[in-house]
């Protein structure tokens, strides 16, 4: 992984980050799990079992909780949401189904943010009340939705399942892959002296609700191996997690060829992932690398962490870096890092 370590490592010396963690496995070898640089700014080192914020980076975990729920029969993907939430039926909301939040096409993005202050209740009746934006169809216009729609997901799961959706996917998603240490939020007994902090750091480590408040589209933290495993257990249809025909299910092209009103681009997704979109012709937003097949599905977190699976090379790739530099620069980055662990596995295209 020579050339994948000096693009990091190159980053620390940059002040991109002051450190990263990084997980490669490809079928047939031994995975590789390497640590860069240190977690806190007094100096604590980073290692392979540090906890690191992946922010949207874990979106994922909730896309699989939900469709737990469908495969026990408690719904399906056009069940309408209002069905189970009636209170969000309001603002012309009604038509808006499981499908729609999965695919990005729900159409009420905000004023909301993942960070939004409030307890979880407070945040859902927020969600609820947003409008419908005019013109969207739900369905029929896409646009990423940074943090409703996914607060939205986490409240249905609680609803069908009756368990809060940080201590579900604990028990549901991270125990069944062995991912030790994963968390969505945090109680504040749990925090470490050696948990890793982002810089430019906005809240730290310090006991708000931002950490504590579960919150599907951003708090999920842990030693990025334990993201990695869950992309295994889905890139090998091992059943662990779903069903085969439902991991199958949630890597197809659900949403195709259409234009993302988030990104201003267009973006392919599944139910939940990110599909590959570079045969768009358009330099790709939180992409998979130069190299990435167009079966690639994944997730990454706002300028600082990216998990994909590629199952044309039977590759999983999941890193996390504790740095934000600003979208220009983190964008550069993540094609370069990317794009070297394919030159370094010897999977570049021709």
């Amino acid at each position: 992984m020579q050339q994948t370590i000096q693009i990091i490592q190159r980053g620390i010396d940059e002040g991109l980050h002051p450190g990263a963690q990084l997980f490669v496995s490809k079928k047939g070898t031994p995975p590789i799990a390497l640590a860069f640089g240190i977690a806190r700014p007094d100096g604590t080192p980073m290692s392979t079992n540090t906890r690191m914020v992946w922010m949207s980076g874990g979106k994922p975990l909730t896309a699989i909780a939900m469709m737990q729920q469908i495969e026990r029969g408690k719904a399906t993907l056009d069940t309408r949401v209002c069905d189970l939430v009636p209170a969000f039926a309001v603002s012309g909301k009604d038509k808006i189904t499981i499908r729609h939040l999965l695919t990005h096409t729900a159409g009420f993005r905000g004023p909301l943010n993942s960070f939004t202050p409030g307890p979880w209740e407070a945040i859902i009746d927020r969600c609820c009340q947003l409008r419908q934006e005019p013109n969207w169809i739900a369905g029929e216009k896409a646009g990423y939705h940074v943090a409703s729609s996914w607060f939205i997901l986490g409240e249905l799961v609680r609803i069908l399942d009756g368990r809060a959706i940080d201590r579900y996917v604990r028990e549901e998603v991270f125990d069944r892959v062995g991912a030790e240490d994963c968390s969505i939020g945090m109680d504040a007994s749990e925090v470490r002296d050696d948990d890793a902090l982002v810089v430019p750091d906005f809240a730290g480590n310090q006991i708000v609700d931002a950490w504590t408040v579960p919150r599907p589209p951003a708090n999920a933290r842990g030693p990025i191996a334990g993201l990695g495993k869950i992309y295994q257990s889905l890139l090998d249809h091992d059943g662990k997690l779903v069903a085969p025909e439902t991991s199958r299910m949630m890597i197809q092209r659900h949403r195709e060829g259409m234009f993302d009103e988030t990104f201003k681009q267009v973006t392919d997704w599944g139910l939940g992932f990110k599909l590959d979109s570079k045969r768009y012709g358009v330099p790709e937003q939180y992409g998979y690398g130069t190299h990435a097949s167009n079966q690639t599905f994944g997730h990454s977190g706002n300028q600082c962490s990216c998990a994909f699976a590629d199952p044309q090379h039977d590759l999983v790739v999941a890193w996390c870096v504790n740095g934000m530099p600003g979208e220009v620069r983190h964008q550069k980055r993540q094609l370069e890092i990317n794009t070297a662990i394919y030159n370094d596995l010897q999977l570049a295209r021709d």
